[in-house]
């Protein structure tokens, strides 16, 4: 059995709400305590920096694990600090060493991937949920999912290339709606209640900003710049580098889905042969979200 504790860390750095979760995932398990003194055994999650919240909470357990769910900045600053002050075991994805040793300057001890069982918990298990970044997973246990930077409570994720691929992205939210969590704990905001219905609303969101972004291009925008400029109605003053990657992600996944020819190199599309010439409608019924055109139709399914 596993609890979970969620420790806000206030961080310096743009991210939503200000503040990077950390968390402590807890055993409850009567052998595992046994072993390791008076104290239950734990893993330290996302530590963006050394705090007192999480101190105050590394007192009361003995942290014998630590790892990330993906290694953007603001997720990462504690990593060092409390590898060297618990003594506990580092892990990092297979693949992603070096990416991880430069992020962290830390040499990680083990590597993990998708199905990996830590050796806290018989319930706590790594879960590929790619997107945000390329080395981005979940950690599954009997309370929840924590799922990092995949979804949040209120708002949306910020899906950036080069760092993100928004067609990876959509397939983690499917692979979270389908696991059916009792509750998501996400790398910023609180804990989320209602995970599939926040899901739903992550992928809608997308998919309307995917159908701004079609009727752009259809209206004869080719530059990111020209794109940009359509499809987002609003002021987008202060956060126009992050809309703008945004938009780049978006046309990445639609070159790969094969709509459009994409020139990533002069961020201009050179080929609008499989685009939409209408707009698209999203829909949600009966726990499906679907894409609706003239003579064009896509469905998500959620099994």
């Amino acid at each position: 059995m596993t609890r979970v504790r969620r420790i806000p860390v206030a961080v310096d750095s743009q991210v939503p709400t200000g503040k990077t979760n950390a968390y402590i995932i807890i055993s409850t398990n009567t052998e595992t305590r046994a072993n390791t003194g008076s104290h239950p055994e734990a893993v330290l999650v996302d530590p963006p920096a050394q705090a007192p919240e999480i101190d105050a909470m590394a007192d009361r357990v003995d942290i014998t694990h630590i790892l990330v769910t993906h290694t953007h900045p603001d997720h990462v600053g504690g990593v060092s600090t409390y590898a060297d002050a618990t003594g506990a075991t580092v892990w990092c994805r297979r693949g992603r060493v070096q990416r991880f040793h430069n992020l962290t300057g830390v040499e990680p001890d083990q590597t993990f991937h998708e199905g990996t069982m830590l050796p806290v918990d018989e319930s706590v298990r790594i879960l590929d949920l790619p997107g945000h970044a390329p080395d981005h997973i979940g950690i599954e246990t009997e309370a929840g999912i924590l799922c990092g930077d995949i979804a949040r409570a209120e708002g949306s994720v910020a899906i950036t290339s080069p760092d993100g691929a928004m067609r990876a992205y959509f397939v983690a939210l499917r692979r979270l709606h389908a696991r059916q969590p009792s509750r998501l704990y996400p790398g910023h905001g609180e804990i989320i209640s209602h995970p599939r219905e926040t899901c739903l609303r992550l992928l809608m969101h997308r998919q309307e900003r995917e159908s701004q972004v079609l009727t752009a291009i259809a209206d004869g925008a080719t530059s990111v710049e020209s794109i940009l400029e359509q499809a987002y109605n609003k002021d987008i003053t202060d956060v126009r580098d992050l809309a703008r990657a945004t938009v780049r992600a978006h046309l990445e996944k639609l070159d790969a889905e094969g709509h459009i020819v994409f020139n990533r190199e002069e961020t201009e599309i050179i080929d609008t042969w499989k685009t939409p010439k209408w707009p698209i409608w999203v829909m949600v019924r009966q726990g499906r979200c679907k894409l609706l055109k003239q003579n064009w139709r896509v469905q998500n399914r959620f099994q």
